[in-house]
C-alpha cells in the first residue's frame, strides 16, 4: 500500500470532496435552521370496567374496550371532524400555506400529527392489564399542541358516551318495538282463538266428556220412551179387547159400551147375590164385597155426573176418555222421541267434528303459546335493556376517564437540530469520499512509474510531473471556489424559497419518511 500515492490522489480530488462536504453541510445546517419546532403534547386515558357487578345489573353494551377505541378513533379521524377542528382551533393560523392546501392535504397532515396508542387490555395468555390510551398531537406551538390534544380527549370522551348511550337506547327501542309487535300479534291470535271457540262452541274438545255423557243419557231416555210407548200401546190394546168383550145394550143408550167400573160393579153385584145365598150378611167376605160395591157405585155416579156429550150429541164414555188419555201420552212420547233423536243427531255431529276442531285448536293454541313465550322473553329483555340504559345514562358501565390531562410542553420534541446538522455534514463527507473513490476507479490512465512497469513491462529512468500554468491554476481555483460558494449560498436560498413559497419542508420530509400508523396497540 502506497499511502503517500493515495494521499496525493485524494489531495488532487480534494475539491470534489470539499464540494460535497459543502453541499451536505449546507443542506444539514439549512434544514436545522429552517425547520420549525414541533411540540408534542400528551394526554393519558384509562378504560375503566363496569362500576356495578354484571351479575347484579348488566349493561347492554357488549363492545370490547379495544374495539370501542378503534371505532371512536375512526369516527374522530373522519374528514369533516378534522377539517372542522383545524378551522375551529385555527391550527394552521390562516397562513397562505393553509389557503393553498387542499382538503385532502389538510386531512392527511392532521392525521399524521395525531397519535392514539392503546396499551394493555386482556390478552389470550398472561394476566389482564388495564387498558391505557395515549393521545398526542404535534404542533409548531406548545399551547396549540396542548389545546388540540385536550380537544381530542374531549372528542374521545364525548364519542364514548354518545356511542354507549346510543347503543343502549337503540337496544331499548328495539325491544320496545318487539314487545309492541308481539303484544299486537298475541291480541290477533287470541281473537282468532276466541272466534274459533265461539263458532265451534258445541264441538270443542274440553266438552267432549260432557257431550258423551249427554249422548248416553239421551240414548237411555230414548230407550225409556220406547218402553213407555210400548207399554201404552199394550194398555190401549187390552182396553180395546176388554171393551169388545164388555159391549152391552143399555136401556137409555142402546149400543153404548159400559165403562170398566160399571162392568166391575155388575160383576161384584152378581157375586154378592151369589154369596148371600150361601153366606150370612155378617160374613167378612160379604162385608168386603159390599164395601167394594159401595166405592164403585160412588165412582160410577161421579162418572155419570161428569160425562160429556160428543159432537154427535152422544155422551163420552170412560173407554173413550181412557183411549184419549193413552193417545195423548203416545203423542207426547212421540214428540219426546223426536226431540231426543234430534239431540242425538246433533251430539253425533259435534262428536264427529271434535277431532278436527281439536287439531285446529291445538295448532292455534300452540302458535299462541309460541308467541306468548316470545312476548315473555321480549318483556324480560326489555327490562334488562331498561336497566342497561339507566346504567349507561348514569355512566356506571364501562367508561373512559382522564388519567392525565395534556399540559403545555416546555421544549420542542423535534426536530433534533444538532442531529440534522451532524447528519448533513456526515452525509457530505460520505458523499465526497464516495465521489473521489468513484472517479479514481473510473480513471484507467497511467499515473506513476509502477503503472508503466505493470502495463508495458519497462522501467522508466525518471518521471516528470505536469505543471499547470498560473492561468490554469487561477481558472481551476475560480471554478472550485465558485462551485463551493454557489452551493453555500444557493442551497440555503433554494431550500428557503421552497419552504416559503411552495411547500413547507416539514411536509416534504413527512412525505419522504415512512408513515407510521396513527394508532397502534402494543401488548
Amino acid at each position: 500500500m502506497d499511502f503517500k500515492f493515495y494521499l496525493s490522489l485524494f489531495i488532487r480530488r480534494l475539491h470534489w470532496f470539499v464540494l460535497f462536504l459543502v453541499i451536505g453541510s449546507a443542506i444539514g445546517l439549512t434544514l436545522a435552521r429552517v425547520l420549525p419546532p414541533v411540540y408534542v403534547a400528551q394526554a393519558r386515558l384509562l378504560v375503566e370496567s363496569e362500576q356495578i357487578p354484571g351479575e347484579l345489573a348488566a349493561s347492554t353494551v357488549r363492545t370490547e374496550a379495544t374495539e370501542q377505541l378503534e371505532i371512536i378513533q375512526q369516527r374522530i379521524l373522519t374528514r369533516d371532524t378534522l377539517v372542522d377542528m383545524a378551522r375551529r382551533l385555527n391550527i394552521y393560523g390562516g397562513t397562505q400555506a393553509e389557503l393553498q392546501m387542499s382538503t385532502e392535504a389538510l386531512v392527511d397532515d392532521m392525521r399524521s400529527r395525531i397519535g392514539i396508542v392503546t396499551t394493555g387490555g386482556s390478552e389470550r395468555r398472561g394476566p389482564v392489564r388495564a387498558t391505557v390510551v395515549s393521545v398526542t398531537f404535534e404542533a409548531p406551538g406548545a399551547t396549540l399542541a396542548a389545546t388540540v390534544t385536550n380537544e381530542l380527549v374531549t372528542l374521545i370522551l364525548r364519542e364514548d358516551v354518545a356511542m354507549r348511550t346510543r347503543t343502549a337506547r337503540q337496544t331499548l327501542e328495539f325491544f320496545q318495538q318487539e314487545v309492541d309487535r308481539l303484544d299486537g300479534e298475541l291480541a290477533d291470535r287470541g281473537a282468532v282463538i276466541l272466534a274459533f271457540k265461539e263458532e265451534n262452541q258445541d264441538s270443542l274438545p274440553d266438552s267432549l266428556e260432557f257431550r258423551r255423557t249427554q249422548q248416553a243419557a239421551n240414548q237411555e231416555r230414548l230407550l225409556q220412551l220406547e218402553r213407555e210407548e210400548s207399554a201404552l200401546r199394550d194398555r190401549r190394546a187390552r182396553a180395546e179387547r176388554i171393551n169388545e168383550r164388555s159391549y152391552i145394550f143399555n136401556d137409555r143408550n142402546p149400543g153404548v159400551t159400559a165403562s170398566p167400573e160399571k162392568q166391575q160393579l155388575r160383576e161384584l153385584e152378581d157375586e154378592l147375590t151369589a154369596q148371600l145365598s150361601v153366606l150370612s150378611p155378617e160374613n167378612p167376605r160379604i162385608v168386603l164385597l159390599e164395601a167394594r160395591i159401595s166405592g164403585l157405585r160412588t165412582i160410577v155416579a161421579e162418572q155419570d155426573a161428569q160425562a160429556d156429550v160428543s159432537d154427535t150429541g152422544a155422551p163420552i164414555t170412560a173407554f173413550e176418555v181412557q183411549l184419549a188419555e193413552i193417545d195423548g201420552q203416545l203423542a207426547f212420547i212421540a214428540d219426546q222421541k223426536l226431540q231426543v233423536q234430534e239431540n242425538l243427531n246433533r251430539l253425533a255431529d259435534t262428536l264427529e267434528r271434535t277431532p278436527g276442531n281439536s287439531i285446529a285448536l291445538d295448532t292455534l293454541e300452540r302458535d299462541y303459546a309460541n308467541v306468548r313465550a316470545q312476548y315473555d322473553q321480549a318483556v324480560s329483555n326489555m327490562a334488562r335493556a331498561e336497566t342497561g340504559d339507566v346504567i349507561e345514562t348514569l355512566r356506571q358501565g364501562q367508561r373512559i376517564s382522564i388519567v392525565e390531562q395534556a399540559v403545555r410542553p416546555n421544549a420542542p420534541q423535534k426536530p433534533n437540530r444538532l442531529l440534522i446538522a451532524a447528519g448533513g455534514i456526515g452525509g457530505g463527507i460520505f458523499a465526497g469520499l464516495a465521489m473521489v473513490l468513484l472517479l479514481e476507479l473510473l480513471n484507467k490512465g497511467i499515473r506513476r512509474p509502477a503503472d508503466v512497469t505493470n502495463a508495458l513491462g519497462i522501467t522508466p529512468f525518471a518521471v516528470l510531473p505536469y505543471y499547470r500554468t498560473r492561468r490554469e491554476q487561477l481558472r481551476r481555483r475560480s471554478i472550485i471556489l465558485g462551485a463551493v460558494g454557489g452551493c453555500l449560498i444557493g442551497i440555503p436560498l433554494l431550500l428557503w424559497g421552497i419552504d416559503t413559497f411552495y411547500v413547507p419542508l416539514e411536509q416534504i420530509i413527512g412525505v419522504l419518511e415512512t408513515p407510521e400508523p396513527v394508532a397502534q396497540r402494543s401488548a
